[in-house]
This record gives structure tokens, C-alpha cells and sequence, in this order.
């Protein structure tokens, strides 16, 4: 298995040969086996090694290095590894997060080389998106180096996001779970927004699409992952974030400040037992539930007891992650009573809107909870939506789906490279 990257290194960055080059890089744009001794190397210096004029660096969500939590200002400067001037794409306000028409001043191609973990609201791919907008105003090319969607490629879960939800964490009309890769994201935003770029996707090689990240049969493929953000340490971690993202828009802690972020939730006022037998009784299939308690070392209850589950997944294929989301916040309010709360302070730089909506795309699914309608309510509008998606999707697909709502044969456009 290959990503975008490795490929175009074999090819020697034929493509950007005499372009001024900026990179939207992290820690995850890596090549294997990229160096005389077969080691690992950053995206940049493998660049620089082919003697790509890289000018630019930008910082998505977190910085160049991963370091800022989520939410976190990152301001402009000099990367101390590449010494290479950094504009941030996630800096103090709203405006910072789509790169100014100055910023792309001086460079012809726009590289894009970051692992998105397969969830509407991980923030890389509006990044991309956002980009491409400026990009088409600019008259700046963009090639997008694609990585393998860590959750596989055909399991599509989720609703759409509606006009007046969008944000940050909904920039693009996709489902929660969208078994997409950045490559085939950018596609369809092109196709969809009307935008006059020249977009040029490397596409990746050999990807198992029906797999996950660390089960591809290519063992070496377990080196693809890099965290990609502080609190995305692993791929499991990924597989229940589609769900687990939605904690944020409550009062629950999502299990920041811990070892194993996204798979514990609780809050001090909840009570342990309680609130394992509650989601044990939404029989979520592929999920196994233990009542445990936690002590977050930051955000939410810091330095407080939290009481809690842990949530692990014992069959990935059956356990619908979106709907596990919404049926711990379900259970949540059940046991939690008044003490329960949806999370109302800013949240992506919207003060508006609910952060549960926005993560939902809109109110319905937060109004059948309070209603007391439960998880079939709240996701009513699923199906519909998910079949949609598929429609809009398959033009735009580089690689051939076998099962699924994207599934095509002869409606992709592109190889099954």
C-alpha cells in the first residue's frame, strides 16, 4: 500500500518541478521508506531533498506539530524544524481559518499532505476545502497527496448538514461518517462549489478499502498512522470518534485530559452503574460498555473524579459509531437528570448556534432527545440522507467501491489505484 505522497516521491515531485510550493503539512505527512536507511520522512524533507522550491508552510487545526489541544489560537512564524515561514489556518478568529489571498502570494501549487480520520467534524478537510476557495480566486493549482480513510471506504453513516448549521465542523455537506478520502472530498467540493482551480489528486496504491487502517494486509501500513491531533492517538481511537465527537456539544466529559480520549465519558454528578445499565439497554451492536470512573487532567472536570464508562468496541464491522454517540448522550440524560446540560459557550467561533446542533447539522436530533423520543427519533433522518450522499459522491470517487451506499461499478470516475 502506497499513499499519495510515497507515490509522487517515487515519481520524483515530477509535478511541482520549477513551482513555488506551500505545504499544508502535519506530523502525519510522513513517506516510508523514504531515505537511504528506509526510515520515515516528513513530507518537507522529502521535498526539499528533490529540490521542490518550498516556500510556505501552513498549520491546520493543532499546528504544524500537533501540539495545541483542540480549540487553541496558533499563531503565525518560523517552524523550528524546516525554518520555513508558517501561516496558521487555525489562528484567534473565524477569519483565520481560510488562508488570505496574500498568503498565496509568490506560489503556484498548493500541496495538501494530512491524515483525516473519516468524521465530518475533524477539521482538516474543511481546511482543504477552504483552500480550494481561495485557491480559484488566486489562480493557484492545488495537489492533494491522498492518504486511505483510516475507518475503510464503504461504511457510510450519518445525516446532512443544513445551510443555516454550517461551521467549522460542518463546512462540507457530508455525512458524520463519510468513508471519503481527502483526494475524493476535494472532488466533490470542486464539482458542488462551481470552482475554477486546476486540482490534481495522487492517488493511493493498493488501499483495502473494505478494511481498517491497521488491519490492511500490508503490514507495514500500521506506520501510516501519526496522531494527527493530540487527541486522536490511535486508530481505534478514530473508530469511535464519529460518535464520541458529539460529548462535546454536552456537559460530559469526552475523556480529554486521559489516556483514552473519546472512549471514556462521564461527568463528577454521574453515577457509574447507573449509567452503563442505561446505554447497555440501547443494545449497541459491536460495543461493549464497563462502568469505571476517571480524573481528567485538563478541559472539562479537570483534576475532578468523573463517574463513567468505558467504551470499547469488540466487532468494528457492527458497531455504528454516529448512533453510539447519540445513545450515550440519551443515556446520559436519563441518569444525569437536571444535571445534565448541553454545552453552551463558544464552540468553533460560533456563539449563535448550539454545539450539538452544529455537530448534527441542525436541531432535530438534540429536539427528539429532549422530547424524550429516543435514538430511532433521533436519527430518523439517517437513511435519506445516507442514500443522497451516495448519489452526489460517486462521480467523484477514485477508488471502486464494492458495497455500500457508494458503491458505483461503472459510475467512478477514477481507478481503483
Amino acid at each position: 500500500m502506497q499513499t499519495g505522497a510515497e507515490r509522487a516521491f517515487e515519481g520524483g515531485f515530477s509535478a511541482l518541478r520549477g513551482a513555488r510550493v506551500a505545504v499544508i503539512c502535519n506530523p502525519t505527512s510522513l513517506l516510508r521508506r523514504a531515505d537511504r536507511r528506509g526510515r520515515r520522512v516528513h513530507l518537507v524533507d522529502a521535498l526539499r531533498q528533490a529540490d521542490i522550491d518550498v516556500v510556505r508552510l501552513f498549520g491546520p487545526e493543532h499546528g504544524i506539530w500537533a501540539t495545541a489541544q483542540d480549540m487553541i489560537g496558533v499563531d503565525d512564524g518560523v517552524d523550528p524544524v524546516f525554518s520555513l515561514p508558517v501561516r496558521s489556518l487555525y489562528g484567534h478568529d473565524e477569519d483565520s481559518l481560510i488562508p488570505s489571498p496574500d498568503a498565496l502570494a509568490g506560489i503556484d501549487v498548493v500541496v495538501f499532505d494530512v491524515q483525516d480520520v473519516g468524521a465530518r467534524y475533524y477539521t482538516y478537510a474543511a481546511t482543504l476545502c477552504m483552500a480550494l476557495e481561495v485557491s480559484a480566486t488566486e489562480g493557484t493549482a492545488v495537489l492533494v497527496l491522498d492518504r486511505a480513510n483510516p475507518l475503510g471506504g464503504e461504511v457510510v453513516e450519518g445525516n446532512r448538514v443544513g445551510a443555516a448549521w454550517r461551521s467549522f465542523v460542518g463546512w462540507i455537506d457530508l455525512p458524520q461518517r463519510h468513508a471519503m478520502t481527502p483526494g475524493e472530498i476535494a472532488r466533490l467540493y470542486v464539482a458542488e462549489q462551481g470552482l475554477d482551480v486546476r486540482l490534481d489528486v495522487v492517488a493511493c496504491r493498493d488501499w483495502q478499502i473494505d478494511a481498517f487502517l491497521d488491519e490492511q494486509p500490508d503490514e507495514a501500513a500500521r506506520w501510516l498512522w501519526d496522531a494527527p491531533s493530540p487527541n486522536m492517538p490511535t486508530v481505534e481511537t478514530a473508530v469511535v470518534y464519529p460518535g464520541q465527537c458529539l460529548i462535546e456539544g454536552t456537559t460530559l466529559s469526552e475523556g480529554r485530559g486521559t489516556t483514552r480520549p473519546f472512549q471514556l465519558v462521564g461527568a463528577p454528578w454521574l453515577d457509574p452503574r447507573r449509567f452503563a445499565a442505561a446505554l447497555e439497554g440501547f443494545d449497541i451492536a459491536g460495543l461493549e460498555v464497563r462502568p469505571t470512573c476517571f480524573e481528567p487532567a485538563f478541559q472539562k472536570y479537570a483534576g475532578q473524579v468523573c463517574g463513567g464508562v468505558a467504551l470499547d468496541v469488540v466487532d468494528r464491522r457492527r458497531f455504528p459509531s454516529v448512533r453510539a454517540g447519540i445513545a450515550v448522550i440519551a443515556a446520559a440524560m436519563q441518569v444525569g437528570g437536571a444535571d445534565f446540560a448541553w454545552r453552551e459557550e463558544v464552540y468553533e467561533f460560533v456563539r449563535d448556534r448550539l454545539a450539538i446542533d452544529l455537530l448534527m447539522g441542525g436541531p432535530l436530533a438534540r429536539e427528539a432527545l429532549e422530547a424524550g423520543a429516543g435514538v430511532d427519533a433521533a436519527t430518523a433522518d439517517f437513511a435519506a440522507a445516507e442514500e443522497l450522499f451516495g448519489r452526489r459522491a460517486r462521480p467523484h470517487l477514485l477508488y471502486r467501491r464494492q458495497r455500500g451506499v457508494l458503491a458505483a461499478g461503472e459510475n467512478a470516475t477514477g481507478r481503483h489505484a
